[in-house]
């Protein structure tokens, strides 16, 4: 039973996350694709806008398929949880509920990663997990790319709306 939950909590995260990455990256699923989610990721301080919106769509992206296949356990998760810090700091002027633009599913899915990251992703899972030098590296790599894009954004001191009023939101 444990395994199919968390099988079941890793495919749904996971493929919303890589579909998210992908809506980023390249316009796939109706989303804004990279010129679009450039400009977005500039006026919310996170510059220069289209390096980092591809960062955070790569993350997203890589972060949700290895996280639905269980290949590299814990990269994946790792990084969904670097990017959904992020993002839940970018909604956090349209306060903690999604209907006004804020950080209420950036903060879901940061949950859940952290909870997949913890319970790891059971047996029925696609390739093996990383070693632990690597994981190490990995989290530590997060670690300070999610430092610097929070620096960024905090330093940027913005308190714009970002989509609560129906645009698309680039985070």
């Amino acid at each position: 039973m444990r395994d199919i939950a968390l099988l079941g909590a890793r495919l749904v995260v996971g493929g919303y996350l890589a579909v998210h990455g992908a809506q980023k990256l390249f316009g796939a699923f109706g989303g804004a694709g990279l010129h679009r989610a450039g400009a977005g990721f500039e006026r919310m301080g996170l510059t220069p806008g289209k390096p980092m919106a591809a960062l955070a769509g790569a993350s997203e992206l890589s972060g949700g398929l290895l996280t639905a296949t269980g290949v590299a356990d814990p990269a994946g998760p790792l990084a969904i949880i670097g990017t959904m810090s992020v993002a839940a700091a970018t909604h956090r002027a349209n306060g903690p509920l999604n209907a006004r633009g804020g950080f209420e599913l950036p903060l879901t899915n940061l949950a859940a990663a952290t909870a997949l990251a913890a319970a790891g992703p059971g047996r029925l899972r696609l390739g093996p997990g990383l070693p632990r030098r690597l994981t190490v590296l990995a989290a530590t790599a997060g670690a300070v790319l999610a430092a610097s894009s929070l620096g960024k954004l905090l330093s940027a001191g913005n308190h714009h709306d970002h989509g609560g009023s129906g645009g698309p939101r680039p985070a």
